[in-house]
């Protein structure tokens, strides 16, 4: 097992002080009475609630050409077969051309297609509250396990139905707090870059880099681990982060914020760029999702998220 707890030298930031807490719910409560006195008019409700994601973010990057946006729900609220409850993270795989999900309880690696119908079901078995999935390229799969805090490269199984066992797998162990149901929830992996984004849902919210991953499985203990609090710092529209995503075609990331039913997109220097709402009224969603837990993107652009129980979405860029 690789370990990289000792890379974390620096002592960890304190949470955000009471000003920036009391900024956040004065923006939230602004959104949402704006929602509710709007809900009638989907486009003046996404219209008022942008107002307010903007005047809680700093100024929007310039010259950054925006992915989320224009976007329309097309798969709204399918539940995936066999599920039930604990859906979480999501992974698109462009070489297979389907998605990855995990179910955290009882642990299962999931294949699904782009209309959330199950085409392959593993079990996980010695693992532990999967949280998070991404795709490593050469045929594995990074999954997540939030209390143990460790990030566990799997072979893709071979067998729609083969039972994927963690015994003997190699995995990064990253000591960051008290291991508890607060720890990663989910990832995204930029394989050109060979960099791997990792965040921390909440108490407090957390959004790591971690360099040379393919370097270090391939025998090469190089593994630098890059706190990115600056780039979340303000970031105080998103009350928690439950996933991450890479988009290769542009180099941005999207955080996914479950409390606060939106993503943030950031450009390659973590600066704001835009949002996606996912309350009802948004993108043309009849109800608000849930619970997210996974985002993903595929290389058309077509975004797709899970959300507990067990509910799948997909949105199709106008």
């Amino acid at each position: 097992m690789i370990s990289a707890s000792r890379l974390l030298t620096r002592p960890l930031p304190t949470p955000f002080p009471l000003t920036r807490t009391t900024a956040w719910w004065g923006g939230i409560l602004a959104a949402t009475a704006l929602g509710l006195a709007l809900q009638a008019d989907g486009g003046r409700l996404d219209r008022a609630f942008a107002a307010a994601v903007s005047a809680l973010q700093p100024a929007r990057a310039e010259g950054s050409p925006a992915t989320l946006s224009g976007y329309q729900v097309s798969v709204e609220g399918h539940a995936v077969a066999g599920v039930g409850r604990n859906l979480s993270g999501l992974a698109w795989d462009a070489r297979r051309g389907h998605l990855w999900a995990v179910v955290n309880e009882p642990p299962q690696l999931l294949a699904l297609d782009t209309d959330g119908d199950v085409l392959a079901r593993h079990r996980l078995d010695g693992f532990n509250d999967v949280e998070g999935i991404a795709v490593l390229g050469d045929g594995r799969l990074l999954l997540a396990e939030e209390r143990r805090q460790s990030l566990v490269v799997a072979p893709i199984p071979a067998a729609p139905d083969a039972v994927l066992a963690r015994a003997g797998l190699p995995a990064l162990t990253l000591a960051l707090g008290a291991g508890d149901n607060a720890g990663f929830e989910g990832l995204a992996y930029d394989e050109a870059g060979d960099r791997l984004f990792v965040v921390k849902e909440h108490s407090p919210r957390k959004l790591y880099e971690i360099r040379g991953l393919r370097a270090s499985l391939a025998g090469r203990l190089d593994v630098e681990v890059i706190d990115r609090e600056d780039w979340i710092r303000h970031k105080l529209v998103a009350r928690d982060f439950s996933s991450v995503e890479f988009d290769p075609r542009t180099g941005h990331l999207i955080l996914l914020s479950d409390g606060s039913k939106l993503a943030l997109e950031l450009d390659a220097d973590g600066r704001y760029v835009g949002y996606q709402g996912f309350a009802a009224g948004f993108a043309g969603l009849a109800a608000s999702i849930p619970q997210a837990e996974g985002l993903t993107l595929d290389e058309r652009g077509n975004l797709y998220v899970v959300s507990e129980p067990d509910l799948f979405y997909a949105f199709r860029p106008e």
